[in-house]
């Protein structure tokens, strides 16, 4: 292959966590019921926007897909994690794991799109409340999802090509639970793999902290703005919409800065595992407690669409 006297590698051996094997069985058991209530939280928003006409507006179309990139997302990574915790055959397929870089990568900056998306929206029905309505209408936003997702599948395949375009000439196992970039990048060989995990750092480096600038610069404004407000009632109702997707952008990007930022150390893959399971668990577990909790309106239609009809139902 490329002209190299290597035998390229067809399939790879997820290590994961084989170097904790009397902790395997309670890993299973607790990102299990993680990843259930992930998907159980993230359905239950979806459900509630569907159902509840009030929330059929720009803020929780974005929330609607946001759940939909999160559950897409760890179903790409945590069912084949599981899996592997109760196996003792942990190999993959070289295309398979291709595929799954290439979703992770994909929904997990469909994600990072979104909630830039969601702190535009929140900054234009601060600071330009009278025209919201135009600036956010059903076109524009169906276009700023349509883009979010177009960008985190183009830089699925960026990141994925570039990666699969190299040569693994063995060993072949991959320190991670998953078909990350830096255990892969350790595998590979020829001159351009340097390059590559230069370029690879670079666009995903340049993709999350335009992402943050963003951000940054929407919430700027709206501090600005709601500072101006003369009423204390004023400035606690309008920063109180924010309360929960600033949160969630502060877990997300806190956690995906230290994963792209830290410095990379030769004994470092072992932490790199550890470090997953905060931005591939951890993270998606705690977003739908964070926006059903501190979003008052949300909170509010979950229990008048659900909870009452159970309550209705026992009684």
């Amino acid at each position: 292959m490329l002209g190299l006297n290597h035998t390229s590698t067809s399939e790879f051996i997820l290590i994961g966590f084989s170097h904790l094997p009397h902790l395997r069985l309670v890993f299973f058991l607790l990102f299990l019921l993680m990843y259930l209530f992930t998907l159980l939280g993230n359905l239950l928003i979806m459900a509630t926007i569907w159902s509840e006409r009030s929330l059929h507006t720009p803020m929780y179309l974005f929330l609607c897909a946001l759940s939909i990139s999160e559950i897409l997302y760890t179903f790409a990574i945590i069912p084949r994690m599981l899996a592997d915790l109760l196996s003792t055959r942990r190999s993959i397929a070289r295309a398979a794991c291709a595929s799954q870089m290439f979703f992770s990568f994909t929904f997990g900056f469909t994600h990072s799109f979104l909630l830039t998306v969601m702190g535009y929206d929140r900054y234009v029905a601060i600071c330009h409340p009278l025209r919201y309505n135009v600036l956010m209408s059903p076109g524009v936003c169906a276009c700023l999802v349509a883009w979010s997702w177009a960008g985190g599948s183009v830089m699925g395949l960026v990141v994925t090509a570039a990666i699969f375009h190299l040569t693994f000439c063995g060993p072949n196992e991959v320190h991670h639970f998953f078909c990350h970039v830096p255990p892969l990048l350790k595998l590979a060989c020829g001159d351009n793999v340097s390059t590559v995990a230069l370029g690879v750092g670079l666009v995903c480096i340049t993709a999350l902290l335009g992402c943050c600038l963003l951000i940054l610069l929407s919430y700027a404004s709206i501090v600005a703005t709601v500072l101006r407000i003369p009423s204390a009632e004023g400035r606690h109702k309008a920063f109180s919409t924010c309360v929960s997707h600033l949160t969630v952008v502060v877990v997300h990007y806190g956690f995906a800065s230290v994963i792209y930022l830290k410095p990379k150390g030769p004994q470092s893959l072992e932490g790199d595992t550890l470090m997953g399971i905060t931005y591939t668990v951890v993270t998606p577990f705690l977003s739908p407690i964070i926006f059903s909790l501190r979003n008052k309106e949300l909170k509010n239609a979950i229990k008048k669409t659900f909870l009452s009809k159970l309550f209705l139902q026992s009684s």
